[in-house]
């Protein structure tokens, strides 16, 4: 249990992850930088609170005592320290290892370790850890390892979030919650660019009712503000290849995260962020709609004419409201037709819905039967409704 008595992750966890953009550059006057801005930014505020580092921190090979040492030139103050200036930022910290014998950059995992390395975690102030599923012997069973760590980190005697990445293998979403783990990874690693996010989140629309409070389906760290910039090139598409997206597909991005109940972990480098960017990720209304308290997944209605492509999400909210969001993942421009009737509300019933718009925050009417709007290519409208007599 954590220190406010409530569990951890009772709405999907919100923060910053080093990978996306930095890859294996990492050190401590990042983080602390990052932390910095977090606060300066307004993301506190908002609503993000972990700032997590990834893999390269360690050095590697282990200490006499079997214990994970932090690299000495890139933590020279050890982790400890960059730990306790997070929080004197009133932020968390979080840290990654891997089920394997090695991370997937071939530093030191937790197989046969988890026990210690949870007290270890524990001790240096760690509040998240992110856990890989790289170099895991193969006559290891996957689940298992999770189970290990989840016992370990729920009696190392620190709330510790969690995070399984095993990057949606062994049909995890059957038995990842029995874990112990707070979400679990359902996808492949993301890319920045758009057929990369329109792919994932196609992936995990038959897949909403696995996730909810207490265990999130995480389709991986955000890309919202990276315009194919950054040292990681796995992440940019690999050596030559374009990368980066429009404002509309980031703004895209979030909302199909924020709609499907995935964490918000920012990727980008938030001390170079537009302010277009910055707008995004700071989006109230769109926020709200993911840190529901209910945590309830959305449905999907296709449109009849491109099933593939547009469609729209419909999530029930606490209170009674519901979202709505809207999305056309096509090419080109297209209509987006809510019938009301598909969605429980049949004319006959003398409601229709007032429709707010997330975006801009301005109230649109009163709809009934059908709402109808075109949408651009790759662009998307999130909707706060309420049901309203006609």
């Amino acid at each position: 249990m954590s220190n406010n008595n409530l569990p951890l992750a009772v709405t999907p966890p919100m923060g910053w992850n080093s990978w996306n953009t930095f890859g294996w550059n990492i050190n401590e006057e990042l983080i602390k930088g990052i932390a910095d801005k977090f606060v300066e930014l307004g993301l506190k505020d908002a609503g993000y609170e972990y700032v997590v580092i990834d893999d390269c921190w360690s050095e590697k090979e282990r200490d006499g005592q079997g214990r994970l040492v932090p690299d000495k030139n890139k933590f020279p103050n050890g982790i400890k320290s960059v730990a306790d200036y997070v929080h004197s930022k009133g932020l968390k910290f979080g840290i990654y290892s891997c089920a394997g014998t090695h991370t997937c950059a071939g530093y030191p995992g937790s197989f046969e370790h988890e026990f210690v390395d949870a007290a270890t975690f524990a001790e240096w102030g760690v509040d998240y850890l992110k856990y890989d599923y790289c170099y895991r012997p193969i006559h290891s069973v996957g689940e298992n390892l999770y189970k290990r760590m989840g016992m370990a980190l729920r009696n190392c005697g620190r709330d510790i979030v969690f995070s399984a990445c095993n990057w949606g293998n062994d049909n995890v979403c059957s038995w990842i919650r029995e874990s112990g783990a707070q979400l679990y990874r359902s996808t492949g690693d993301i890319q920045d660019n758009w057929e990369s996010i329109k792919n994932i989140a196609a992936s995990q629309l038959d897949k909403q009712c696995f996730g909810g409070t207490y265990c999130w389906n995480d389709m991986d760290m955000l890309v919202v503000g990276m315009k194919g910039k950054g040292d990681n090139t796995e992440v940019l598409g690999g050596e030559g290849k374009l990368a980066g997206c429009t404002d509309i597909q980031y703004k895209t991005h979030f909302a199909l995260w924020a709609m499907m109940n995935s964490p918000l972990m920012i990727g980008c480098d938030i001390r170079k962020i537009s302010d277009e960017a910055l707008d995004i990720l700071k989006n109230k209304e769109v926020i709200a709609i993911n840190q529901d308290l209910e945590g309830r997944g959305p449905y999907c209605i296709k449109q009849w004419n491109n099933p593939d492509r547009v469609f729209t999400l419909i999530k029930p909210l606490h209170g009674g409201d519901y979202a709505l969001g809207m999305f056309n993942l096509s090419d080109n421009a297209s209509e987006m037709s809510l019938q009301f009737f598909d969605i429980g509300l049949p004319y006959a019933s003398g409601f229709g819905l007032s429709f707010h718009n997330c975006h801009n925050g301005e109230d649109e009417g009163v709809f009934t039967e059908r709402r109808a709007i075109r949408l651009e290519p790759h662009d998307c409208r999130v909707y706060r409704c309420k049901l309203v007599k006609k």
